[in-house]
C-alpha cells in the first residue's frame, strides 16, 4: 500500500486487520472501550496502537498515541493510511486531540478511513493547526519585535 487514492479495499482490510488485532492488546478497565489503531507509512510498514487507560483519567493514552510513539521508534517517516475499531471492529472516529496527533505525523493527505468511507485528513480536520502555522507565529513575533 503506497500513498495514493488508488488504494485497494484489500489493503485497507489488511490495515483494519492489524488494528483489530492491537485493539485485543488494549488496556481499557475502566471505560471498556478497547481501540486499536493501524496506519502504513511512506516506506510501506505497518505501525500499530491501542488505547492504555490509567485510573487518573487524564494520563490514558488513546491507541493513535501508541500508532505515533511507534511510527517513531520504528525509524520516523510520515503516516499515509490509517484506520481504528472498537472492541466488535467497527471502524471508528479518531477524537479531536488525536486528529491533530495524525496531522502532524501524516499532513493533509493522510488518508482516513471513517464511518462515512476513506478521506483525507483534510477533510477530518479541515483548517488543522499544524507546524507551518508555528513557523508563521514566528516571523510575524520576530517582525513586531524589531528583530530582537
Amino acid at each position: 500500500m503506497r500513498h495514493s487514492c488508488a488504494v485497494e479495499q484489500r489493503d485497507w482490510d489488511e490495515l483494519k486487520q492489524a488494528a483489530v488485532e492491537v485493539m485485543g492488546r488494549a488496556y481499557a478497565p475502566y471505560s471498556r472501550y478497547p481501540v486499536g489503531a493501524a496506519a502504513r507509512t511512506d516506506d510501506g510498514r505497518t505501525v500499530v496502537g491501542c488505547n492504555v487507560e490509567n485510573a487518573a483519567y487524564g494520563v490514558t493514552l488513546c491507541a493513535e498515541c501508541g500508532l505515533v510513539s511507534q511510527l517513531h521508534a520504528t525509524g520516523g517517516g510520515r503516516l499515509t493510511h490509517f484506520v481504528c475499531v472498537n472492541a466488535d471492529s467497527d471502524v471508528i472516529m479518531p477524537c479531536g486531540r488525536c486528529r491533530q496527533l495524525l496531522f502532524e505525523h501524516g499532513g493533509r493527505d493522510l488518508l482516513v478511513w471513517t464511518i462515512a468511507g476513506v478521506k483525507p485528513m483534510s477533510e477530518v480536520l479541515p483548517d488543522a493547526f499544524g507546524p507551518d502555522d508555528l513557523g508563521l507565529v514566528t516571523s510575524t513575533a520576530t517582525d513586531q519585535d524589531g528583530g530582537r
